[in-house]
């Protein structure tokens, strides 16, 4: 039986994550709000710094990088809640969001893949790129990963139990071939990056290929790797009854391992581009800290000389 943590008297109140009996349980819940408020500041930049950037707005990879980023942030509050209180989801539920709140998750994943797409044509099929791959049209592709995933719970959420736990595993088996797709695509890009882009004399254009290739990689790796052990354990639970079963997702290692993608891709965003990073300086720390916003003011105006390579 699961011990009380305090507030479980109070009635119709959700009792927090753990119960302070122990210096594990404090670290747990200090833990749980230091990653929430550093993946709100993080990705939260990541966010302004973009959309509050034209230069940035009408670049492709520039409108993938905010929509994970948007992700990302409401992934950070959300921590505020899974973290904090006791809430299990997935089924059985205890407290849960109807799995909303999980699926920002999916999300990205779908989102990384088009990204990967949009960086191929980029790079090996210009022509094509520039004239089909249209600023309208990435739009689109990240509204519908959106409307795609929250579409999915919609129905699990409507459907019957039975009905919606045999959805959730066609969901797990349809992730295995976008996983798949992700790493191909993945390795596909490292060859360009490597031999393609290599081969190219010197430019400022050939500099954008290679960051732009460099964070996709990074980022898509990255989240693979922090994702893959609770993807095995759900399988596990799912196929086999076994698998590791936590107490609350606040105490669940591979939810917070996937979640900590939230904090990792913008922070690789912000490694990788240096366009990103002063405009993130401008927009954001500059404005709190003026010494800041005294560092970048003399690259204010390379942002409006912006190659137009990355315009479409």
């Amino acid at each position: 039986m699961r011990p009380s943590n305090g507030t479980d008297h109070v009635s119709g109140a959700v009792p927090l994550s753990v119960s302070f009996d122990s210096a594990a349980d404090y670290f747990i819940f200090t833990f749980q709000v230091l990653f929430a408020t550093t993946t709100v500041l993080v990705a939260g930049t990541v966010v302004v710094g973009i959309l509050c950037s034209r230069a940035l707005r009408l670049q492709n990879r520039f409108i993938f990088m905010s929509n994970t980023s948007i992700c990302d942030t409401l992934i950070g509050f959300s921590v505020y809640y899974l973290g904090l209180f006791d809430v299990q989801e997935g089924y059985p539920s205890r407290n849960g969001t109807y799995n909303v709140l999980p699926t920002l998750l999916g999300v990205n994943i779908i989102t990384f893949l088009f990204a990967q797409l949009d960086r191929y044509f980029a790079v090996c099929h210009p022509f094509i790129y520039s004239r089909f791959v249209t600023r309208r049209v990435v739009i689109c592709v990240n509204v519908g990963c959106w409307l795609y995933n929250f579409a999915h719970v919609l129905a699990r959420n409507l459907l019957p139990l039975g009905k919606a736990v045999q959805m959730y595993a066609l969901s797990i088996v349809l992730f295995q071939f976008i996983v798949l797709a992700n790493v191909a695509m993945t390795v596909k890009l490292y060859v360009v990056a490597r031999f393609q882009v290599e081969r190219e004399p010197p430019s400022a254009e050939k500099d954008g290929k290679k960051e732009s290739l460099r964070i996709i990689i990074f980022v898509v790796m990255s989240f693979l790797l922090l994702w893959f052990p609770s993807f095995v354990n759900i399988v596990l639970r799912l196929t086999a009854g076994q698998g590791l079963t936590f107490r609350n997702e606040a105490t669940n290692l591979f939810a917070i391992m996937a979640r900590f993608n939230a904090v990792c891709t913008p922070s690789a965003y912000m490694w990788g581009s240096p366009a990103l990073r002063e405009a993130a300086l401008r927009t954001v720390w500059g404005r709190l800290c003026p010494r800041c916003k005294r560092r970048v003011g003399s690259s204010h105006r390379k942002e409006d000389r912006a190659t137009v390579f990355y315009r479409k």
